[in-house]
């Protein structure tokens, strides 16, 4: 034991070796490094190959990872000082599955020896603003667990690395640090808030990422990189740029190394003036770079010979190549007291007029396609473990989850769900993920058939959302199977197509089940039973609520909503709904041609365009279980408003399109709140699904904000809610995809729904953001908002759950005929349901007796009365077909014990605002989670 102890210490040692640094000098840290986006103007597919795409003539970007990775690789054996770091772990997955052992003994000595050095080590670089934290955390897992199993502790990435997105989330950055990372690098943030930071020296800082989990445990220090992620202007030596090479002959007449030395001095020492340690960063590299890494390391390895070779002369300047986690060690040995930052960094602007908070709903149904193919690789993954090593290998075929978590994981990077891709790209992504799903599809089956003992073949209805189920729409008798991978029992509405005029409906206990045919359509209402893993209602269960506890109202003369009552509290609100675009800038305005388009917004005119001020109006259900009104704004707008029978909130199941733009304008088209509300500019919006934080119009918690753009300079991301309050009410919206939102007037809150755009916004993607849709007119994009009014003390009670349901949403499945005799119709996967504090994030397959789960409390510190307290859960009893025979706690991220983390200790400046306390474990089983706490554990199982 001890020999293995010594070993790993050993190990740990020389796979952080970093190269010697001068206390007295000046170190100016060389960062080489590519950027590789895991698509973006080519398909990841394109990207990898250096696969030549045209577009209107003209090459689109030359780029090829593979090549990437083959010269660094080969110029990093030619000199022990160099280091390189790799980020995007699903490029070099795909690489290192192609090399033969050889080159992998070599890239592996590399690794022990920190002269190649993971960052971040995610499948991708996730975009932050319209990514979901249980995504984001499974696309890391991905990386890390491939680096882990790869490289072991050399392979693991200790500093978080997101030089490109276009803001930075709170929640990322907690993330990060409850994945053990010690530190964060960025390179965009607004250019108002950096211009002070290098005034005030604060590009450095430790972000307090939390206010519900105790320090240190969301606490991470981050750097803002100066120079985005590219080298110092002069000093670029790709193939792809113009600088001027180091040339060092001094028989020839273009000798420069004087002048590219004291070039260099200068920009070091104007650096060094932004920054409060003596070490200083460059990345030197950008976007798909050291495709010919000789280029880079010959100049390198001058420009640190010549810089240094002046130390002699008196010089101060020492430089050296090295990596961000060998930066990171000088700062933390600096010792030095750091600024606290407890917001976020969003929305982000690179100037006056170019707010980049357009991508926040830039491509709406590829936003909704991504949030539903989450919800169904957690159902997946967890079916895989409740349905034992068959469920890969059963009576339907061969099946698995990783083709569906690769494409997810490839989905979160920051040019895919964000919306900011080329169109061909945004196909590619889609593509993926339905090829992840078919995958899926089998495992689910085989799964199905396991625990309901019946191998009758189940049949998924993609196309629900346009009322097209060709099983239901033909036969007179069928069953539908409805699994929930919710931790709790829920009642799910569900409406589909049918033929028939009457249908009798049961559930699995044969008691009948409230149904309303209507139209083509037959509304059921069915509480599943369902625990986390129950598919019961093995029957066709619509579920609609009606109002027994909240009542709306229309204006008779407007057809729009006009007054919302909770019957519960006996409260009332005047609340009017609405329609509206922004005329999208044509970049016509001489000061400032910025146009709207994938990632800027920039409205004309601070007033949009309502559509109709009235909506044609007609009640289409109302029965025991729906009460429905479908109104109709114009030809391509319409919008059905429901009230389902016990629940809470109140529907606005919208659809909007195909967006006209033959009049020559593009639009971005929002749906508006008014309420009497008495909001006073602020309102709330969630990080990444998790955390609110609190927004104020015209304002920004760390600078005093100049605001140049009224609307978009106001525009958050949301990613599963949005809320505004006064003193006794709080109307909140939750929503099935990430999208921005806004507060521009007291009481009102404005969320975008679809976006057509007719000019390129010049940030790179090189085309308009206008989807053709399915017939080349347009896209349609359809969507649901729940709306909730309770008082602000109990909000949390409703609106936290109903996201968690929004997000893993039951996954239904029918077959033809009735059940056979011996069919179990009922099965969950849990014993009991889950405290309601508690969320199962996390139950997947690990090894062959080993499974992964996480267990989150999802209440915010001192939100909720009932729930904002620490909860425990026995881990021997959660589940009903698993004995739990040892349990290990691991990192969020699931690469380290949890008793192996050891990060990084920083000195920030005091706070005046009170820490909150965490609850302790009362026993080896019994997990106690604390508000907004995650745990993970590795549990050694065996099936029963």
């Amino acid at each position: 034991m001890a020999g293995l102890y010594l070993s790993f210490l050993f190990q740990l040692f020389f796979c952080l070796s970093c190269p010697a640094t001068n206390p007295s000098m000046l170190n100016v840290h060389l960062v080489p490094h590519t950027h590789d986006d895991v698509g973006w103007l080519k398909t990841v597919d394109q990207y990898y190959y250096g696969v030549i795409v045209f577009s209107d003539r003209n090459n689109i970007q030359h780029a090829g990872v593979q090549y990437i990775l083959d010269s660094v690789i080969d110029q990093l054996q030619k000199d022990p000082a160099r280091r390189f770091i790799y980020v995007e772990t699903a490029f070099f997955y795909r690489w290192w599955k192609q090399q033969n052992q050889s080159t992998q003994r070599i890239v592996t000595q590399l690794v022990n020896e920190g002269r190649l050095e993971f960052i971040n080590g995610g499948w991708c670089m996730s975009d932050e603003a319209t990514t979901h934290y249980s995504a984001v955390i499974d696309q890391m897992t991905l990386g890390l667990r491939f680096l882990n199993d790869t490289f072991g502790e050399c392979g693991r990435p200790r500093v978080a690395w997101h030089i490109d997105p276009f803001g930075h989330a709170r929640e990322h950055a907690s993330i990060f640090a409850q994945m053990g990372y010690d530190g964060f690098f960025f390179g965009r943030l607004d250019y108002q808030d950096k211009a002070r930071r290098m005034k005030t020296k604060e590009m450095e800082m430790l972000w307090r990422a939390s206010e519900s989990l105790t320090p240190p445990l969301a606490d991470l220090f981050t750097g803002v990189l100066p120079n985005g992620y590219n080298p110092p202007e002069g000093f670029c030596w790709d193939q792809s740029c113009d600088d001027a090479p180091i040339r060092d002959d001094p028989d020839l007449e273009d000798y420069n190394v004087d002048e590219i030395v004291q070039k260099f001095l200068n920009a070091s020492y104007r650096q060094a003036g932004f920054y409060k340690a003596n070490h200083i960063i460059m990345t030197m590299g950008s976007d798909f770079q050291y495709e010919n890494a000789n280029l880079w390391y010959k100049n390198m390895d001058k420009l640190i010979k010549y810089v240094n070779a002046l130390q002699a002369k008196g010089s101060k300047v020492n430089v050296l190549y090295s990596t961000p986690s060998c930066y990171l060690q000088e700062l933390n040995l600096a010792n030095l007291t750091w600024p606290l930052k407890t917001d976020d960094f969003f929305p982000y602007a690179d100037d006056a007029h170019d707010f980049w908070t357009g991508y926040f709903t830039s491509r709406p149904a590829l936003k909704l396609y991504e949030r539903l193919s989450n919800s169904r690789l957690q159902t997946c993954n967890q079916l895989e473990v409740l349905g034992g090593p068959k469920s890969k290998s059963g009576p339907f075929g061969e099946g698995d989850s990783d083709t569906m978590k690769r494409a997810m994981g490839v989905a979160q990077h920051h040019d895919a769900v964000s919306g900011t891709e080329k169109q061909h790209v945004a196909y590619d992504y889609a593509r993926r993920l339905a090829t992840g799903w078919a995958h899926c599809e089998v495992l689910v089956r085989n799964s199905l058939a396991i625990l309901s003992g019946s191998e009758a073949p189940h049949v998924f209805c993609e196309n629900l959302n346009i009322s097209v189920c060709p099983l239901t729409e033909s036969s007179h008798k069928f069953s539908m199977n409805v699994y929930n991978p919710l931790g709790r029992t829920v009642s799910w509405p569900v409406r589909l197509p049918v033929n028939g005029s009457v249908y009798s409906v049961t559930d699995a206990n044969g008691r009948a089940v409230d149904s309303q045919v209507g139209n083509v359509f037959i509304s059921l209402k069915c509480t599943c039973y369902i625990y986390d893993m129950k598919s019961s209602c093995l029957l066709p269960l619509l579920s609609v609520r009606c109002i027994n506890n909240k009542s709306v109202t229309f204006d008779e003369t407007t057809g729009l909503l006009s007054s919302l009552t909770n019957l519960e509290t006996n409260q009332t609100i005047q609340l009017t709904q609405n329609f509206y675009w922004y005329n999208a800038s044509a970049g016509n305005n001489k000061e400032s041609p910025q146009t709207s388009g994938a990632y800027i917004f920039r409205p004309n005119s601070s007033d949009p365009f309502v559509i109709n001020k009235t909506a044609e109006t007609q009640i289409v259900t109302v029965s025991s279980t729906v009460q429905e009104v479908t109104q109709w704004f114009s030809p391509w707008v319409s919008q059905v408003v429901r009230l389902y029978e016990g629940h809470r909130e109140l529907e606005l199941e919208w659809t909007v399109g195909p967006v006209p733009v033959a009049d020559g304008l593009g639009k971005e088209v929002i749906t508006r709140l008014d309420t009497d509300i008495k909001s006073s500019d602020y309102f709330y919006t969630d990080s990444n699904g998790r955390e609110v934080l609190e927004r104020r119009k015209d304002y920004r918690p760390t600078w005093e904000l100049k605001q140049t753009e009224p609307v978009a300079g106001n525009y958050y991301p949301i990613n599963s809610r949005a809320y505004i309050k006064d003193d006794k009410h709080q109307l909140t919206v939750v929503t099935d995809r990430s999208q921005g939102a806004s507060s521009l007037y007291n009481g009102s809150l404005e969320i975008m729904l679809h976006r057509r755009l007719l000019y390129d916004d010049y940030r790179g993607v090189g085309e308009p953001l206008s989807e053709p849709g399915d017939f080349s007119d347009g896209l349609v994009a359809r969507g649901r908002l729940l709306l909730t009014f309770t008082p602000p003390d109990t909000a949390a009670d409703v609106h936290r759950p109903l996201a968690q349901g929004m997000v893993l949403q039951p996954l239904l499945s029918f077959q033809d005929g009735t059940p056979s005799a011996n069919t179990k119709l009922e099965f969950s996967g849990l014993q009991t349901d889950l405290p309601p504090a508690v969320h199962l994030l996390t139950l997947s397959q690990w090894d062959e007796d080993t499974v992964l789960i996480r267990l989150e409390h999802q209440y915010q510190a001192k939100e909720s009365k009932t729930h904002s307290q620490p909860v425990t859960v026995n881990l021997q009893k959660l589940f009903s077909t698993l004995d739990v025979l040892g349990a290990s706690e691991m990192s969020l991220g699931a690469n380290q014990w949890k008793e192996d983390m050891d990060r990084l200790q920083w000195n920030a400046e005091k706070t005046s605002k009170p820490l909150p306390l965490s609850a302790k474990d009362p026993s080896p089983w019994e997990v106690t989670l604390n508000p907004m706490e995650i745990r993970t554990f590795l549990l050694r199982v065996r099936q029963l």
